[in-house]
């Protein structure tokens, strides 16, 4: 075993290998960007190295830096962790040409897998069943029409080949999407995975995503840990996840885990690792392999006891597995509501900020994976996830009620959060059904009854608005009440302008309004990747005005009427912040 590894990521993943690492007597080494200074997972190493500025470029993303790392600690492996450089072959190589051990698969085997085109054509090779589409990279919108009318047909997805996590996959409808499609798909894959090829699938419209967790040592043994089912997603990312699947019985159970097992075998597989597929009509097909641990892994560990971290480590360090396949029992159902600092009810935008107060739930089989704490800033830089949020009970139906009654629990002051979409979708007959939520996803008018109440109106002064909770009693019986409104001052009044920061039981919500009447302004604060329309030009309600990155999302911003754009104040390769002026139509 070793004796110190150095963990290349940050938040709750980071924190996440450490307890590993701890519990296994192994010292652990953290690396940070400047605005992480004081974050919770630099604290919990044994020891922390600064890389350098924020923008994971200069950073997260820098080989030579962990490397150097790795060297002035002494560290003898670094976990790469999920996202930045997990599934990059050049970091596992210049780790292996540095003497240091990858906790992963080997470099030959996340080349195999990473790039899709490739994937698919290994998979096919195999015997394995692939979802109807081309093999090879696709190079110009010219050659992916004729693909298509040639032997798919529409709707079709475009996928960049080095994606993955829900990046580079655009879908067209129809030929009057393809364009736009290929466009950002090709773009995403640039962007995320220095890649801009795409490939071309039949797009199954409305497919269970179904994975199969599998581990792999050095000596040629490959099991499953049986299945997730990660349907509940927006923009293809992943919401909630849940093992074992709903629609998946004890025949496909076995023939979808030995497909996840061959799909390892065929590349030579060693690690831990997830096959994921395409459930439709009772049809599997591989879509990909993420060469990674997964962020859903903890679902997993609810319903086997087995610690995937734990088992991945040991394997890097040379050990066998400690488990046959006969010794992997599923017991019960688990659930995992992925905290984003998002909010729903505007599309799922990225909603950044400190958070002012923190409480997680607790209580019987109710697991917290979090890199978050009071006073912790949501960055702009990266992912919006603030924790984890993993519940275990009996059945379905009785982990539903538990995930619940946590969610309940949960209190994050200060930022807007997925909290109250997850207790609201976990409540519908869709749910309860087992039904994939997409209509209740892409239900703009459903997502905008989640929306947090306003606190100003256009040409007024903001004031901080704050819900409460009192307990009141009523003929000697005890009611809960919620009362939202401005803060009330010592002697009980409410003031005119803004006062005091809320208590911890109380939840702000801030303002910045919508602008002017034609004025459109930025929900967020990003980077302007299009601009799609002109001074001057005439746009239809809903059209295209410009597509802002933040926090690893690309955001499309839309015309609210229709008009002529009197102003442009973006440039694509500019920045925004939010509640700047995108535009004024009228």
């Amino acid at each position: 075993m070793f004796t110190k590894v150095l963990v290349a990521n940050r938040g709750e993943i980071a924190i996440r290998v450490i307890r590993t690492l701890d519990e296994l007597g192994v010292g652990s080494v953290a690396v940070y960007s400047e605005p992480d200074r004081d974050a919770p997972h630099v604290r919990r190493a044994g020891e922390a190295y600064l890389l350098g500025p924020g923008p994971a470029s200069e950073s997260y993303l820098r080989i030579d830096k962990i490397l150097e790392v790795a060297e002035q600690s002494g560290a003898e492996a670094i976990h790469p962790g999920y996202g930045f450089l997990a599934e990059n072959a050049a970091f596992a190589r210049a780790c292996e040409e540095a003497g240091v051990v990858f906790i992963g698969p080997p470099a030959s085997a996340i080349d195999a897998m990473g790039s899709k085109t490739k994937a698919r054509e290994l998979m096919r090779d195999a015997g394995v069943p692939i979802v109807p589409g081309t093999t090879d990279p696709v190079d110009s919108v010219e050659d992916a029409k004729a693909v298509i009318d040639q032997s798919i047909g529409y709707p079709v997805a475009i996928k960049a080949a080095g994606g993955g996590g829900g990046k580079g996959f655009r879908v067209a409808q129809s030929e009057d999407e393809l364009e736009s499609a290929f466009e950002g798909a090709s773009r995403e894959g640039e962007k995320f995975f220095s890649d801009a090829t795409v490939y071309i699938e039949r797009y199954l419209p409305d497919p269970r995503h179904v994975e199969v967790q599998i581990l792999a040592d050095g000596d040629d043994n490959v099991i499953h840990l049986f299945e997730r089912d990660c349907s509940v997603q927006r923009r293809h990312q992943k919401l909630i996840e849940e093992s074992p699947a709903p629609a998946v019985d004890p025949e496909l159970r076995e023939r979808i885990g030995k497909i996840g097992t061959e799909a390892a075998r065929a590349v030579g597989y060693r690690s831990a690792g997830t096959i994921e597929g395409l459930l439709a009509d009772g049809e599997y097909f591989f879509l990909e392999m993420n060469t990674r641990v997964q962020v859903e892994h903890c679902v997993t560990e609810m319903v086997t006891g087995i610690d995937i971290v734990r088992e991945q480590v040991k394997i890097a360090a040379g050990e066998p597995l400690a488990y046959s396949q006969d010794d992997v029992i599923l017991r019960g159902h688990a659930i995992e509501c992925r905290i984003n600092a998002e909010d729903a009810s505007k599309n799922f935008a990225p909603a950044p900020g400190r958070i002012e107060s923190y409480i997680e739930p607790s209580g019987p089989f109710v697991r917290v994976d979090s890199g978050a704490e009071e006073g912790y800033e949501v960055l702009p830089l990266y992912d919006p996830m603030i924790a984890k949020l993993i519940v275990w009970d009996v059945d379905r139906e009785a982990s539903t009620r538990r995930m619940l009654r946590a969610l309940g629990e949960y209190e994050i002051g200060g930022l807007k959060t997925l909290v109250p979409f997850h207790q609201a979708l976990l409540a519908t007959d869709q749910w309860r059904n087992g039904e994939t939520c997409r209509d209740l996803i892409e239900d703009k008018a459903w997502l905008k009854e989640l929306a947090f109440p306003a606190a100003s109106k256009d040409g007024e002064e903001t004031e901080e608005t704050v819900e409460r909770e009192y307990a009141v009693e009523v003929s000697g019986r005890r009611f809960d009440v919620k009362v939202i409104g401005a803060p009330l001052t010592a002697n009980g009044a409410a003031p005119a302008a803004a006062a005091k920061k809320a208590p911890r039981r109380e939840r702000k919500s801030g303002g910045g309004g919508g602008g002017a009447p034609g004025q459109v302004v930025s929900p967020i604060q990003g980077t302007v990747l299009k601009v799609a329309v002109e001074q001057g030009a005439e746009v239809e309600e809903g059209a295209l005005i410009c597509v802002i990155e933040a926090m690893k999302m690309e955001n499309e911003i839309t015309a609210p009427s229709a008009g002529k754009v009197e102003e442009l104040s973006v440039s694509e390769g500019g920045s925004v912040a939010t509640g700047d002026t995108i535009a004024v139509i009228k």
